[in-house]
């Protein structure tokens, strides 16, 4: 059981890489962008303090969350057996922080342990969404008081403030349902064709301004007052998805906004979610070496990871370039397998920004080189949104969340959704490197 009030390095980690929910990958290629989303199973709830009770109702809650998030559909609370699993989340808390404050909005941050809340899941008859998740880029116009707007990514001090209000209740939205959601550049909230082509859900005519945007799909979405509710009609473009317009209604922004990614979200989910029967003892995670050049340290790799404590196999499923991707079955949690690849000086973990920079491999000019990706660094080090200039990304509401690109062709994308956890990636550094720099 953690100290209250403290957080675990584990929690540090997350919350120093953090970037902006809201962002889009700005990368030159053509648009397949799928991403790996990290802090699936991290959440922040309010709670009423600090004492024993209040505290195991805020795991409930956070787990709950967490449950929604992983599934891809809140009918899993309904489940049977998830009322026992909530009244023992402590027992799948890998880590938390007590957020005191003055006001009384006190709040609870949580770490939840992957592979345990995939097999609780599992044991619920639950399915499981993985950590690789399609990006989609939504086009969304408001109509409000005959005057229509471009929900657009970055906070806007020239915008009104419904704008704001409509750009942050989809970001919340979004964290909610742990789903990778873009919003256009603020360079289009002047483009009133645009705006006209939204509305209309020409998609032929929005898909040429998305050309330089990443994502797997796109949605356009109309929002509009229909008597004294709210009402969003959609229709997706890409992924083979079917383009006929699907529609919510809601009384308050918020709701409306919950409604329709809660909508994408369950779609995704009941695409790519694995059924709990499939959800198998020992948990697999596809490992990226970066820096493998010949056969010498592809055997040196897999030997260093196949004698780790708590592996239980790994073998190479792609090589490609200086990139070796091994499947690794392991025993224990995520967590756990960091840190024993740790102790070998010779397996560098890449940062976020050095895997954002990384080239898929696909991309190829006419003489046969490489195409370089163009990358712009959000200030914490994430990805910025997707336009090619200097405004920053939008806030995150929940600074657990990082994105990194899947590095994947499209049809690997496809196979990699289906996967239940994140890609790590490494740099190879040959023993006589590590030495040398030893001796430094």
């Amino acid at each position: 059981m953690p100290d209250s009030g403290k957080i675990s390095m584990q929690a540090v980690r997350i919350v120093r890489q953090s970037l902006r929910l809201f962002g889009v990958l700005a990368l030159m290629a053509a648009p397949a962008a799928a991403v790996t989303v990290t802090g699936l199973y991290s959440v922040e709830v309010p709670v009423a303090g600090s004492q024993p009770q209040e505290l195991e109702q805020g795991y409930a809650d956070g787990l709950s969350r967490v449950f929604v998030r992983v599934s891809g559909t809140r009918d899993v609370l309904r489940n049977e057996g998830v009322e026992e699993l909530l009244a023992n989340a402590e027992s799948l808390l890998q880590s938390y922080q007590f957020l005191r404050s003055d006001t009384g909005n006190h709040r609870l941050r949580m770490s939840f342990g992957a592979v345990g809340v995939n097999r609780a899941l599992a044991s619920a008859d639950a399915p499981v969404w993985g950590a690789n998740r399609p990006l989609t880029l939504a086009w969304i116009a408001v109509e409000e008081g005959g005057r229509r707007t471009l929900v657009h990514q970055g906070s806007d001090s020239t915008g009104t403030g419904a704008d704001e209000q409509w750009r942050r209740v989809f970001q919340d939205a979004a964290v909610d349902r742990g789903l990778p959601v873009g919003l256009p550049p603020a360079r289009y909230r002047d483009d009133r064709e645009l705006l006209s082509d939204i509305w209309g859900q020409f998609s032929s005519s929005v898909r040429r301004s998305s050309e330089d945007m990443e994502h797997d799909l796109m949605s356009l979405v109309r929002v509009s007052r229909s008597g004294s509710q709210w009402r969003a009609g959609w229709v997706f473009d890409g992924m083979g998805l079917d383009s006929t317009e699907q529609s919510v209604t809601a009384d308050t922004p918020q709701a409306l906004a919950a409604a329709v990614v809660g909508r994408w979200a369950e779609m995704f989910a009941d695409r790519y979610a694995v059924a709990g029967s499939d959800v198998g003892e020992s948990p697999q995670v596809d490992i990226v070496v970066h820096g493998v050049s010949n056969l010498k340290d592809y055997a040196r790799v897999n030997g260093v990871l196949k004698n780790l404590s708590p592996v239980v196999d790994a073998g190479a499923t792609r090589a490609r370039k200086d990139q070796l991707t091994l499947r690794v079955a392991f025993s224990g949690e995520m967590e756990q397998l960091k840190q024993y690849i740790a102790l070998d000086p010779r397996l560098v973990p890449l940062s976020d920004a050095e895997v954002s920079r990384m080239p898929t491999g696909d991309e190829r000019q006419p003489g046969g080189q490489a195409q370089a990706q163009s990358v712009q660094q959000a200030p914490q080090g994430g990805i910025a949104l997707a336009e090619q200039s200097t405004e920053s990304a939008a806030a995150s509401a929940n600074p657990l969340f990082v994105y990194q690109p899947l590095l994947a062709n499209e049809e690997e994308s496809e196979q990699a959704f289906e996967s239940l956890y994140q890609v790590l990636h490494y740099r190879w550094q040959p023993a006589s490197i590590v030495e040398s720099e030893d001796g430094e």
